[in-house]
């Protein structure tokens, strides 16, 4: 954790320097003081933008775990579902977001819905391929002894596959984790009143450029603490996976 702060504070020294020697215009690239004056001035600003893209994101999120491993499962159990679904599974990341999230807005409204559907679309496939692969790479022995045993579908599922999943369905939890924050912005891109995203579109037209930079480190801090709670749990909960043992 102390290298990234390190570079990190490395790379605010140069930028700080670049500015403050005139060599770029403060007004495309405000110096990180700047920045960080604007967080604590304009906390009554951000704070509850902050808080309204952050649970847009945990809909979505949510949503998307939701129906990813739904889909996963149904894939992992049914051949046919998996032949069928597949192919559309990895053509829907062929869609742009930006194009896809007007419609969306235009057919849902400017309400939290389409904010949530858009997260969820971003999220959604890193999490359905993840579980299913995670669901059919199992070891074969162990399967070969429940079968030995007999044992049934369900009990396949329940006491060798899903939890020989459990990892890799944590990678692709924290992939989408990490690009859920993505999907927020485009969706208040798009049409929102509210929500980081929007501050930062209204304060690019409005040349303030320190509280949009402002806004974009929240959602940058925001996707990282996802991702840390993410890893964080996954070390908790699947302790008995080589990759979890630091």
């Amino acid at each position: 954790m102390i290298a990234p702060l390190l570079v990190l504070a490395a790379l605010g020294g140069v930028w700080e320097l670049v500015v403050r020697a005139g060599m770029v215009n403060e007004l495309l690239l405000p110096a990180p003081s700047a920045v960080a004056t604007t967080l604590w001035e304009d906390r009554s600003i951000l704070g509850p933008d902050l808080a309204i893209t952050t649970w847009e994101v945990v809909l979505g999120l949510a949503a998307a775990l939701l129906v990813g491993v739904a889909l996963a499962v149904a894939m992992h159990l049914v051949p046919a579902v998996e032949n069928a679904l597949r192919p559309l599974v990895v053509g829907s990341q062929a869609v742009p977001i930006p194009v896809l999230a007007p419609l969306v807005v235009l057919l849902l409204g400017f309400g939290l819905a389409p904010k949530i559907l858009i997260v969820a679309l971003v999220c959604f496939f890193p999490i359905v391929v993840n579980v299913a692969d995670g669901l059919r790479d199992v070891d074969p022995d162990a399967r070969r002894v429940l079968r030995s045993l007999h044992a049934s579908r369900w009990q396949r599922l329940r006491f060798l596959e899903a939890p020989s999943a459990l990892p890799s369905g944590f990678t692709g939890l924290k992939i989408a984790a990490a690009v859920a924050v993505i999907g927020a912005v485009l969706a208040e891109w798009a049409g929102s009143t509210s929500g980081l995203g929007h501050l930062v579109v209204t304060a690019n037209a409005q040349l303030e450029s320190a509280r949009a930079f402002a806004a974009t480190a929240l959602l940058v801090a925001e996707a990282v603490a996802l991702y840390a709670l993410f890893s964080a749990l996954e070390r908790r909960v699947v302790s008995w996976s080589p990759r979890t043992v630091s």
